[in-house]
């Protein structure tokens, strides 16, 4: 994704200084109580190199680095997890309300969910129960975002307050979905900048929801991590493709406007929400791998090395559609990903893109379980993703070495504002 702000964060060394929130349990230390005063071992390389082996050695305490302290502010105009940039571990869990469960029982749930998400972006534990999982740990750009999947409002009574946006997503004739896989009635995506601090905050979820609702599918992935590059840039897929150059971004005068719901909007409790458009995408990366670096860059329409297109300039440069070579063919070919994708391509349609990539082991044909989970924010997916959805299903080069295979579409509301939980609007409104 191309380089963002981050909105809405503060440091740990902040937070230390701000104390310990009056919520929190009298006894036992919070993670942020622990930040800069634990000892650590550290591993060294012995003098005689390896073959000394590692030899252990104890380190006085220091600060946490910028990427541990960095943190995300849970209450505000947009629930976090949509304008950070990409982090470099997540997951992405769907749910189903119990039978019984109705609207009293999503609203305590949605509350209990809310204080946590604060608590843990915050680097505090849980109220009650801590694994200790990343008691060591800063909030490492933490980011735990909810949504409602269609199901949700018949299960609750509240079918009237369904948005038309919400309505499902048309077929597409690529598609090779997965039913158990797609959908559900609640959804949420847990981001953060450690791996281990990501798993906390997933069993914090799990734990959270208790008898009122049970894990529907759940999908791990990942990103580089921040600062393994020598600047900042754009991030690549498994494709080895630098993938997100065209995203919106906060500072062009229309970005609010297509991708979060006006807060005017109806219905009137997702003023300031989007939708999220979660796809699990198979890349074929046997098939693909096969291709020189030249076809794989004609099946994109840029370049592999830098990202930039086909007829030249860098990533940034505006691609330029009608330029052809000697012989007089395009330089960026009809159905090359790059020209189906643009926005001018496809009457101003845009979304904002912030993928994970995954990898879950090797098939039983010894081809690799890896690819993209493809999140898309918008205002209206009917003008943001259907589109250009369908110009790609009608002839993108790059379908012959992807399959979709799950798929689901959640309203997610604006953030919550101080004293609320996150859908308080929806569920006591």
């Amino acid at each position: 994704m191309a380089d963002q702000s981050l909105p809405q964060t503060r440091t740990a060394e902040k937070a230390v200084n701000d104390g310990v929130s009056e919520s929190a349990p009298k006894e036992g230390l919070s993670r942020r109580r622990l930040l800069g005063t634990a000892g650590a071992t550290g591993l060294v390389l012995g003098a005689a190199g390896g073959a000394a082996g590692y030899a252990a050695r104890p380190a006085e305490a220091t600060p946490l680095t910028s990427l541990g302290a960095e943190e995300v502010m849970f209450h505000g105009k947009h629930q976090p997890g949509i304008l950070q940039g990409l982090q470099a571990r997540g997951h992405l869990i769907a749910f189903d309300l119990a039978a019984g469960a109705g609207r009293k029982g999503a609203a305590a749930l949605l509350r209990r969910w809310s204080e946590t998400a604060r608590r843990l972006m915050a680097g505090e534990a849980m109220a009650i129960d801590d694994t200790d999982v990343a008691r060591d740990a800063g909030p490492s750009s933490l980011t735990i975002t909810f949504g409602f999947g269609h199901s949700f409002f018949a299960r609750t009574g509240l079918e009237k307050q369904r948005p038309t946006a919400l309505d499902p997503l048309p077929d597409f004739s690529s598609d090779r979905l997965d039913k158990a896989r797609s959908n559900g009635d609640l959804w949420v995506q847990v981001g953060a900048d450690d791996a281990l601090v990501a798993f906390h905050a997933l069993r914090a979820v799990q734990k959270d929801a208790g008898d009122a609702a049970k894990v529907r599918w759940q999908m791990n992935g990942f990103n580089r991590s921040p600062g393994a590059t020598a600047h900042p840039m754009t991030a690549r897929n498994l494709m080895g493709q630098i993938d997100g150059t065209r995203n919106p971004k906060p500072a062009e005068s229309d970005f609010e406007r297509r991708i979060f719901v006006p807060s005017s909007g109806d219905p009137a409790w997702m003023a300031n929400g989007s939708y999220a458009v979660v796809r699990r995408i198979r890349m074929l990366l046997d098939d693909w791998e096969q291709l020189t670096v030249k076809a794989q860059e004609q099946v994109i329409g840029r370049r592999k090395a830098d990202g930039a297109p086909l007829t030249g300039g860098s990533e940034t440069t505006a691609m330029d559609l009608e330029k052809t070579d000697a012989k007089g063919d395009l330089v960026v070919p009809l159905n090359a990903h790059a020209r189906i994708t643009r926005p001018d391509q496809n009457g101003g349609a845009a979304m904002l893109r912030r993928p994970w990539s995954f990898h879950d082991g090797i098939g039983t044909d010894g081809t690799p379980d890896a690819g993209l989970l493809f999140v898309c924010w918008q205002a209206d997916p009917l003008r943001g993703f259907v589109p250009v959805q369908r110009k790609l299903d009608r002839g993108d080069a790059l379908s012959q070495y992807i399959r979709h295979e799950s798929s689901g579409l959640f309203a997610v509301p604006g953030g919550a504002a101080e004293g609320e939980y996150v859908g308080q609007r929806l569920l006591e409104g």
